[in-house]
C-alpha cells in the first residue's frame, strides 16, 4: 500500500546488517525490508535525507515492511 506525501520523524538502524527503520507520519515505525543489503542502504539513505531536510516520502508498505521509497 502506498503512503503518500508523509514526513518521516524519526530513523533508526544498528551495526547489525540490514537493521534499519524508520518512523512515518501517520503510519508509525516501520522496518526496511531486508533481502539486500545495497537495497537497505539506499533507503536509508534516502529516508534519513528526508527527516534531515525535512522533506516528504511517499513510501511503498508490504505487510509492515518498506519496500520502497521516493523522495518528494
Amino acid at each position: 500500500m502506498w503512503e503518500t506525501n508523509k514526513a518521516v520523524q524519526r530513523v533508526y538502524s544498528t551495526k547489525d546488517g540490514q537493521n534499519a527503520w524508520a518512523q512515518i507520519a501517520g503510519v508509525g515505525w516501520r522496518k526496511i525490508k531486508t533481502g539486500a543489503a545495497d537495497g537497505v542502504t539506499n533507503t536509508f539513505v534516502l529516508l534519513t535525507a528526508a527527516k534531515a531536510n525535512s522533506r516528504t516520502v511517499n513510501v511503498y508498505i508490504v505487510s509492515n515492511l518498506i519496500e520502497r521509497a521516493y523522495l518528494n
